[in-house]
């Protein structure tokens, strides 16, 4: 196994530890529902960290040791120049987040609001492009990230209100818990 691979199992162990011990207990007392949808979008959050920012635990000792890189704060310059595979980048930021839209409404019906979904799908985007040259400094940060994730969180709510009763009739299939939404 090489170095990297360990550095990030190591990640994803404190994540498994994190869930047994923290976040497990306090959804099962509130049902399967909770549960399936919390657990499906800390799954989902954990693999976000592993494509954007893992190894993270490994590299907290060298967070100092390299230069801070700010915010490119122009939009989309790589579209305007050409540079690198643009296209590629801005359909993983879409798609990244197009789930983050989709569940953040089913874990609570306080985020079932458009605009919520717009400011935590930002929060998570910006937290994300804040530490990315923080852990790494072969990472950048770019507005057109957070603006590519922001369009994947809009495009993952509108999908989830056009399919809404689908999706709610789906989960009460699987999940069977009178509670259900």
């Amino acid at each position: 196994m090489t170095k990297n691979v360990i550095k990030i199992l190591l990640d994803f162990l404190v994540l498994i530890i994190l869930y047994i011990k923290v976040f497990y207990p306090k959804w099962h007392k509130k049902g399967k529902y909770d549960l399936f949808i919390n657990t499906s979008m800390y799954i989902y959050l954990s693999f976000v960290l592993y494509f954007t920012l893992m190894p993270i635990i490994a590299k907290i000792p060298y967070i100092f040791n390299h230069p801070y890189e700010l915010m490119n704060m122009t939009p989309f310059i790589d579209v305007t120049f050409g540079r690198g595979d643009f296209m590629r980048q801005i359909g993983l930021n879409v798609l990244m987040t197009i789930p983050f839209g989709i569940m953040l409404p089913l874990i609570d019906k306080k985020y079932s609001k458009l605009s919520k979904v717009i400011l935590y799908t930002f929060l998570l985007s910006l937290t994300i492009e804040i530490l990315q040259p923080l852990i790494s400094g072969s990472r950048s940060s770019d507005i057109t990230d957070i603006i590519t994730n922001l369009i994947g969180g809009i495009i993952g709510y509108i999908i989830f209100k056009l399919f809404e009763p689908l999706i709610k009739k789906i989960l009460k299939l699987l999940i069977k818990d009178e509670r259900m939404i």
